[in-house]
């Protein structure tokens, strides 16, 4: 069929793309691979369809399927007739870059705020230690300064990540 492979080429320069900047995200590039193939295929695929399009094993396809329903990138659709799970891709490029960067930030700042919260903790009880020299009261008083500025920025960036899943953010930068 006569130009079918223009149209192949176009499609496969955007997946390679895809596959490149999706550890970017912390996604893996075959994952992106599979990504970029559901965004171009019109109906929802099962892992069989991909397994035959991409060439990977079924479970390796069955990972990568969970990793981007994990991700809000792709949903379980049902169809009527059809037994096998189907999935197909969020062609919002806006909410999967939400989704993707809120589920990543979100993680991200609960980590560094607990370290924080606790390290907060374990220095505000150097400094009520009366067997603690001054110079080591000092450090812990500087690192606890330290720890509320880093604190300060994980609220706003806490913040930011709102901003994001209510939409507010395109208030300020609208999509188009």
């Amino acid at each position: 069929m006569q130009g079918v492979d223009k149209l192949e080429k176009a499609r496969e320069r955007v997946i390679d793309a895809i596959a490149q900047n999706m550890n970017l995200y912390g996604v893996t590039p075959s994952v992106g691979r599979l990504w970029g193939l559901m965004y171009f295929h019109d109906e929802p695929m099962t892992l069989d369809d991909m397994k035959q399009e991409l060439g990977m094993s079924k479970t390796s396809m069955s990972t990568s399927v969970r990793n981007l329903v994990e991700l809000k990138m792709v949903d379980k659709v049902w169809k009527k007739g059809i037994r096998k799970d189907l999935y197909e891709v969020e062609d919002d490029w806006h909410q999967t870059f939400i989704d993707l960067f809120t589920i990543k930030w979100r993680n991200g700042i609960s980590i560094n705020m607990n370290a924080i919260h606790k390290s907060l903790s374990e220095l505000k009880e150097l400094l009520g230690d009366e067997q603690i020299s001054d110079e080591i009261k000092a450090e812990a008083k500087s690192d606890i300064e330290k720890l509320n500025k880093a604190l300060d920025y994980y609220l706003w960036i806490d913040r930011l990540v709102d901003s994001f899943e209510s939409h507010e953010i395109f208030t300020f930068i609208p999509k188009k």
